[in-house]
């Protein structure tokens, strides 16, 4: 049929819908007629985090794919440093499944600024040494980042190397594992922890103080809960109770604090722990990593004081990205090498701590057969009742702060009932108008604390470091009984360590 030549289009007058309409006006332009809606209606208003949640998939993919993020990347490669981490390695554990980076995180305070050495307490002079060591393992499907801490205390030893100071041989010898690095580099601390854990070392990442807290910085702080005072002399960290957002300086002090419960260094990973999961949820939920003016400062805070091997590079980097683009808090999961009750002292190391043989050997296991670390505990939740230290093994001094008589004895021989070691000598307290039942204890006997806690219901926890394992409890108005406690074994997790995921540890 043929086709008839094409003409200028003119105006076709509209029909009426559903009624008369107005007449126009000459010159005047028609109203704008509204698009018939066809199919299911339409929602008034789309549901909260959508449209940011679309925005922030499609700037991923322009970020990890696009020009933009293959530019930032390459500016991130030209200003990183590298180090011949793998230089004449052999007798190497076998490849596994997965890739496994190993995190070094050095004391570098002698490129932090001199106002900043001052008010973050880094003074003395920078010891060349690892101040925070982390096994990080990305999983085949790329889908699952494990973290292990590994405590920079562990005795280890050291294989035949080159000393990379003097340049003396040295034959292997005893040492603390964060001093491998001041011996022999990253090239040492790699094989030492190869041959510790059996586990192949895929590639190197070193960060010093000063790209740690420009990066926090550039992401525009990070968020942290603490569900008490935490306040440590040594590195100036004063926080009350409650949520904060740190600054670069400010998660310095509270990644490196070492004295603010019993936990010593051990409590300080967990710390660590929970920072690198806020970390993550800071990048990952607000969309910081998806501006690209953001990112860049990022790289940029990372540029000049990073050092990564040879091999990790901009085009694995990329790869990385693309393969991890779902990635959330949690996807991650976090623990640390199961250790030894008791340290061990070493003449001329000091004191030194012992990885459990067996655990740790399951736990390095799972990360060479790229198996998942968080798994349900094998033995029943826990009941109301269930504590961790048995009450006999908690000794006990009660106090009447209040003006009922024979209150205080009632306490403790309520106590007494229940299991606890009270002394059986009960005394007036300084106060005699408490109204809340107060249980003051040490830090470093906090999970008895917990334990006398639950048998004082509403009770108030309050800390008084250096008061020993002698537990204070000033009797209140409160009171009314002393409820039944049980201790139960520690929760046993399917390889013999605890393991939790990034969402369990950082803020509600």
């Amino acid at each position: 049929m043929p086709v008839p030549p094409r003409r200028p289009a003119r105006p076709v007058p509209r029909p009426p819908a559903r009624g008369a309409r107005r007449p126009v006006a000459p010159g005047a332009q028609p109203p704008r007629r509204q698009p018939e809606r066809r199919g299911r209606p339409r929602r008034r208003r789309e549901r909260p985090g959508w449209g940011a949640r679309m925005a922030t998939a499609l700037s991923v993919l322009v970020l990890a794919t696009g020009g933009i993020g293959h530019a930032l990347f390459t500016s991130l490669d030209t200003g990183i440093g590298r180090v011949d981490a793998f230089k004449d390695m052999n007798n190497r554990p076998a490849s596994g499944h997965g890739t496994n980076i190993l995190l070094v995180g050095t004391d570098g305070r002698d490129k932090v600024t001199p106002a900043d050495r001052k008010r973050y307490r880094l003074g003395g002079a920078p010891c060349r040494c690892t101040d925070t060591i982390m096994l990080a393992h990305i999983s085949a499907d790329r889908r699952r980042a494990s973290l292990v801490s590994l405590p920079r205390d562990t005795y280890a030893e050291l294989p035949e190397h080159t000393d990379a100071t003097t340049g003396e041989r040295h034959h292997g010898h005893p040492v603390k594992l964060n001093a491998a690095y001041a011996e022999g580099g990253p090239n040492l601390t790699i094989r030492t922890v190869e041959r510790m854990t059996g586990v192949k070392i895929d590639h190197y990442l070193e960060v010093d103080f000063t790209s740690f807290m420009r990066t926090v910085d550039a992401l525009g702080g990070v968020r942290i809960c603490t569900a008490r005072p935490m306040k440590d002399p040594y590195t100036g960290l004063d926080l009350p109770a409650g949520t904060h957002v740190l600054d670069g300086g400010e998660a310095l002090q509270y990644v490196r604090s070492r004295h603010v419960d019993g936990g010593s260094d051990l409590g300080r990973m967990r710390r660590q722990q929970q920072f690198v999961a806020a970390l993550i949820d800071r990048a990952t939920s607000s969309g910081a990593l998806l501006n690209p003016v953001r990112f860049r400062k990022v790289l940029g805070a990372l540029s000049g004081s990073v050092r990564a091997d040879r091999g990790f590079g901009t085009e694995e980097v990329l790869a990385l990205a693309r393969a991890m683009r779902g990635f959330t808090t949690a996807s991650s999961e976090f623990t640390s090498v199961p250790v030894e009750a008791a340290g061990v002292r070493i003449d001329g190391i000091g004191s030194t701590v012992r990885w459990d043989a067996d655990r740790a050997q399951e736990l390095f296991a799972s990360i060479r057969e790229d198996r998942p670390l968080t798994a349900r505990p094998t033995t029943p939740a826990p009941r109301r009742g269930d504590v961790d230290v048995p009450p006999r093994n908690v000794r006990v001094q009660v106090y009447n702060g209040t003006g009922i008589r024979g209150l205080g004895a009632r306490v403790d021989a309520a106590l007494r009932a229940a299991g606890f070691d009270t002394t059986r000598a009960p005394h007036n307290g300084d106060r005699r108008d408490v109204r809340r039942t107060l249980v003051a204890y040490d830090p470093r006997w906090d999970r008895s604390a917990k334990s006398l806690a639950a048998a004082l219901p509403g009770a108030r926890l309050s800390a008084a470091p250096g008061q020993g394992p002698l537990m204070k409890v000033t009797a209140g108005a409160d009171f009314e009984a002393v409820r039944p406690v049980r201790a139960v074994a520690p929760v046993r997790w399917p390889g013999g360590y605890e393991a939790r995921t990034g969402d369990q540890v950082v803020c509600p």
